[in-house]
């Protein structure tokens, strides 16, 4: 195959992700090896990397793929567990990286990844269309864990119960949805800023509304949140030129907004024509996972 659209990497220790690659029918080498694993087509836009060691801790596994595929900005997707203190049953999506100066959960502190927002709301949509089948809400996270890389990313999990052992029908979604994600052009690139760790305003925007969030910025990261990593923000959303959606009107009112652009108004963002199955969730009372 020719250069992919995106990469899908698998996770050998992540059961979501081992789940994940029993169900992909994954075909021939590209021809790319990656320390010492071939790069695997799925199809003519998605090949495949199996990674031995854990996800969160790959940092900067982008240096490792060919030029051509840095230079053209491919975005890795990675299939993940979810986990949280509550251990509530989620399917989400989430952009990387570390607003705060903490890094326990992988990344570096203080830096963000590029996100993808285009191809992120699509894996939130898809889910958020066979959730009701599972009986588990769909929603975006915040920003938040590592890897540290240059190219865009994001993860797509799936938590509750024991998370060690996931269900096969929600792994069977997360492959399904992987393997045929699809950016809608027409979508609206907007920075989301405050509410909680899970984003269920956001994550209602997205599903009703023509509108792909790239970092969100939960409420409690704002008041220390330095100048630069608000600005990567921004600008690592994918396209800045958009605006910032706020979860409240007071949000805007930080002196930290000062690093942003213009608000961006919900109601300028045209309905979806196909109205994806709303997410119900009490997130934003829960604590954050990962």
């Amino acid at each position: 195959m020719g250069r992919p659209e995106f990469l899908v990497v698998l996770a050998e220790p992540d059961p979501v992700a081992r789940a994940v690659g029993d169900r992909l029918a994954v075909g021939e080498s590209t021809g790319v090896v990656v320390a010492g694993a071939p790069v695997r087509s799925l199809s003519r836009e998605v090949a495949v990397l199996r990674r031995a060691g854990l996800h969160i801790h790959d940092e900067r596994l982008d240096e490792l793929l060919p030029r051509e595929w840095r230079e053209s900005q491919i975005p890795l997707v990675f299939p993940s567990v979810h986990r949280s203190e509550r251990g509530d049953p989620a399917l989400t999506v989430h952009p990387l990286g570390n607003p705060g100066t903490s890094a326990e959960v992988g990344g570096r502190p203080a830096s963000l990844v590029p996100s993808p927002a285009r191809l992120m709301v699509d894996g939130l949509r898809r889910l958020a269309e066979g959730a009701g089948t599972l009986g588990i809400p769909a929603t975006y996270e915040a920003t938040h864990h590592g890897p540290f890389l240059e190219l865009p990313a994001f993860f797509i999990e799936v938590g509750g119960g024991d998370p060690d052992r996931p269900t096969q029908s929600a792994t069977n979604l997360i492959a399904d949805v992987v393997a045929s994600l699809r950016p809608d052009p027409s979508d609206t690139v907007v920075l989301g800023v405050g509410g909680g760790h899970y984003a269920p305003h956001f994550t209602d925007l997205a599903l009703r509304r023509s509108l792909a969030f790239g970092h969100i910025l939960p409420r409690h990261v704002l008041d220390d949140l330095a100048p630069g990593v608000a600005r990567d923000a921004w600008m690592l959303s994918g396209t800045p030129a958009a605006g910032v959606v706020y979860a409240r009107a007071a949000d805007a009112q930080r002196p930290v907004a000062s690093q942003w652009g213009r608000r961006f108004r919900e109601a300028d963002a045209p309905k979806r024509n196909r109205l994806a199955i709303p997410s119900e969730t009490d997130a934003g009372a829960r604590s954050a996972g990962t």
